[in-house]
């Protein structure tokens, strides 16, 4: 059964950094587009960042752009979101989500697989 599990969320002040990660089992994620989105109170799913199954190309909402940096270990097959410079607006569960197909979707419809979220909460 493939499961893509989340840690590294918390309770920071703005302008503090977290790093996000996300452990796939019974899925490589060199196989995969590998993205994440996040889903603040109140509002709709959102993409935030995605790299490509062959690794070589990232995409990031312009909201992070330059903030966010998102990566895969494929010895570990982890992903991972290095979030710098947090916001208040950056508040949201974020999810780990694995899309079978090419180029760097993101839409929300594009991923098969999701995993349970991690809460990340920025206080001003």
């Amino acid at each position: 059964q493939v499961q893509l599990v989340e840690s590294g969320g918390g309770l920071v002040q703005a302008g503090d950094s977290l790093r996000l990660s996300c452990a796939a089992s019974e899925l490589l994620v060199s196989s995969y587009a590998m993205g994440w989105f996040r889903q603040g109170p109140g509002k709709e799913r959102e993409f935030v960042a995605v790299v490509s199954r062959r690794g070589q190309i990232t995409t990031y909402v312009d909201s992070v752009k330059g903030r966010f940096t998102i990566s895969r270990d494929n010895d570990k097959n982890t992903v991972y979101l290095q979030m710098n410079s947090l916001k208040p607006e950056d508040t949201a569960v974020y999810y780990c989500a694995a899309a079978f197909i090419g180029g760097v979707p993101t839409s929300t419809s594009d991923y098969r697989y999701w995993g349970q979220g991690t809460q990340v909460t920025v206080s001003s």
